[in-house]
């Protein structure tokens, strides 16, 4: 795309930052599970509003069911859950080293010098809020004749799953531009909450809700998700790509991770985690640790362990994928249809060099070293063109380390359950290695072991940086580019608000 089209796109995004008509949500929704992710052709060539009135836009259960495929559409943009949510997040969280400092590849944020008009700063945001309008409008319209066409169970199924991908995109946002909920108890800004649609040009003035009270609203969201979702779906691939009561359930147990409520951890992990191993799911959709990692990254991508993921196809590609940025050339290693940008590299004398990951451990067959540069590549998405991997949002071992981690937190010694939940994570993919309660000199440790575990199992899936946020760690210094560490009072340990909303939202500040 050349330079006077980005300047053109970026004029009309700026325009549909909270602006999403009825049609242009049909539109994105038609004929598929999940429809092609053409975003910048879309915002260039938008579709007439007169084609679809509000009205017709509800007026057939097969348009008020391509407008659900519609809401999914939106939540995996490119720009967001898609890819570029996780790089971002990734190359802040100091595992992968920014190959060649290349702007458009997330660099200002791996150097920790991001500002209101970064790119990855203001495409986020404003695709993260074109996902929460996508499903205000379902909603809106539901509520104003919608349920009338398809009955009342089936329109409360179809407003569960927009309230949780609502809640979803507040989740997600509220990692990168706000403070950590222990910062404060949930009294730091949030986010502006918008809850009703937005189809036409108007007033866009909203302040920031607290951190407490955008939670509070991601968990009336997925509550009412889970009463309102069906048990399960017919197919495995809608059992990963849609969302039911357990997809709700799992998102809670990390929502409540995320703001330190132990006890609610425990009690959500409980209703989809059995007591005893082999863990499994014993309701609705059978949850369980596949028996090896390395296919569940692999096609169909629909394990009983990818509870939610962000699917992709040969005619449903998104712009950017996470194996682009993280594959490297055919030049250094990459094969044809993994030749990526090679954009970030691991950093070898990080996780990789922790002598407790094993050599043993299944999980190092998905690194991979340059075979001209001896970078050490991540390829748990192996396909840069056509991109094709599914991105997943929640898989079960981390329900299962969510757990586990309760557990320790709430309890004076070496909990049982704890450390069996960990080893069943850790064996699966390290036979050498099986935890017991004497594997561990004390609580400390085995909650330092639960950490660690979770940064080998979810690395390259944007967890670490959630992570080092709901614990108030430091982000880790840069050495390879000598970017310092930032520590939870440094102003970049957020991101900013973005320029775009401080033009349009008058009542919003940077704090």
């Amino acid at each position: 795309m050349n330079f006077k089209h980005q300047i053109k796109n970026k004029m009309i995004k700026r325009s549909f930052l909270y602006r999403y008509s009825l049609q242009m949500l049909l539109f994105a929704g038609t004929g598929l599970t999940l429809l092609p992710a053409c975003k910048r052709s879309e915002y260039l060539n938008p579709q007439p509003s007169t084609l679809i009135t509000d009205v017709d836009a509800f007026s057939t259960a097969e348009r008020i069911q391509a407008q659900v495929n519609g809401i999914y559409f939106r939540l995996k943009a490119g720009d967001f859950l898609g890819s570029f949510y996780f790089v971002a997040s990734e190359a802040r969280a100091g595992d992968f080293i920014s190959t060649n400092l290349n702007a458009a590849a997330a660099a200002t944020t791996y150097q920790l010098l991001t500002v209101t008009t970064t790119e990855e700063v203001q495409e986020i945001w404003e695709d993260g809020y074109q996902a929460i309008n996508a499903a205000n409008v379902f909603i809106d319209g539901m509520n104003n004749g919608g349920t009338a066409v398809v009955g009342d169970a089936l329109a409360s199924n179809y407003i569960a799953e927009a309230r949780l991908v609502r809640a979803v995109a507040y989740y997600y946002l509220l990692q990168l531009y706000a403070q950590p909920y222990a910062n404060g108890a949930g009294s730091k800004p949030g986010l502006p909450l918008r809850l009703t649609g937005n189809n036409n040009s108007g007033s866009y003035d909203l302040k920031r809700s607290t951190v407490k009270e955008t939670y509070d609203q991601i968990l009336e969201d997925l509550n009412f998700a889970e009463q309102n979702l069906p048990d399960n779906y017919s197919a495995p691939m809608l059992n990963t790509t849609r969302a039911h009561k357990n997809t709700a359930i799992a998102l809670k147990t990390k929502v409540y991770l995320s703001m330190q409520d132990y006890q609610n951890v425990i009690l959500e992990a409980n209703k989809i985690v059995s007591a005893a191993a082999p863990f499994t799911s014993p309701v609705r959709v059978a949850h369980a640790l596949n028996p090896t990692v390395l296919t569940v990254f692999n096609p169909p991508y629909t394990t009983t362990e990818s509870i939610f993921s962000m699917p992709f196809s040969s005619n449903d590609a998104p712009g950017s994928s996470l194996g682009s940025y993280f594959l490297p050339g055919t030049g250094d290693g990459g094969s044809p249809t993994s030749n990526g940008a090679g954009n970030l590299n691991l950093n070898p004398n990080g996780l990789p060099a922790d002598p407790s990951w094993t050599a043993a451990d299944d999980r190092r067959q998905f690194l991979l070293q340059g075979t001209r540069t001896g970078r050490l590549w991540l390829t748990k998405f192996k396909q840069a063109s056509p991109y094709l991997d599914y991105v997943p949002v929640i898989r079960y071992p981390e329900v299962l380390l969510n757990l586990s981690e309760a557990l320790a937190r709430t309890t004076a010694g070496v909990d049982a359950r704890a450390v069996a939940l960990l080893s069943a994570v850790r064996n699966r993919s390290d036979k050498t290695t099986s935890y017991t309660q004497a594997s561990f000199a004390d609580n400390a440790a085995l909650i330092a072991a639960i950490v660690k575990e979770r940064h080998i199992e979810f690395l390259g899936e944007g967890i670490r940086n959630a992570d080092i946020m709901r614990l108030q760690l430091d982000i880790p210094a840069k050495p390879a580019h000598s970017v310092p560490a930032a520590s939870p009072s440094s102003p970049n340990y957020i991101f900013p608000i973005p320029s775009d909303e401080l033009l349009l939202n008058k009542l919003i500040e940077n704090n």
